[in-house]
């Protein structure tokens, strides 16, 4: 048995390194003065679609899934649009998207790729604007995710 482990091992490890997702280009803190990457909800994001509808095995990203994830992040995006001065008592439970995704990945609803997509948005999130760009961009996935995965 050990052995059939360790051969399977390699094999699954290059599956997940031949479609792991870049996260390198995802960026919505700016500097002063600097503007938002013209491609974040474009190229970046069909990319990033392209890799998540790449999952294969067991786990899968369901549309559904990744719905669910979106329709949290543009609720918690309204909630401190409206109450900016409340995003500090926002933010913990914004950052919780990350145990969800964990959790998420652990029922095989999502895979790693997906996890760490979000782990990476949400550590960039730290005002209303930067929310704000996450929302788009998770949006920009959705719609490229859709028309790569029918």
């Amino acid at each position: 048995m050990k052995k059939n482990q360790q051969n399977h091992h390699p094999q699954s490890s290059y599956k997940e390194q031949a479609t792991m997702i870049d996260t390198s280009k995802i960026k919505f803190r700016l500097e002063e003065g600097e503007a938002l990457n013209s491609d974040l909800y474009n190229t970046v994001a069909q990319t990033v679609a392209q890799t998540l509808g790449a999952a294969q095995g067991k786990t899968t990203n369901a549309s559904t899934q990744l719905r669910k994830f979106y329709e949290e992040i543009v609720m918690w995006e309204q909630k401190v649009r409206q109450s900016p001065e409340k995003f500090p008592e926002f933010l913990p439970f914004i950052k919780m998207l990350n145990a969800k995704a964990a959790y998420a990945e652990g029922r095989k609803l999502v895979d790693n790729n997906y996890k760490k997509l979000i782990a990476a948005c949400l550590q960039q999130v730290d005002s209303v604007d930067t929310m704000t760009r996450f929302k788009f961009f998770m949006e920009a996935i959705i719609g490229f995710y859709k028309l790569e995965n029918k």
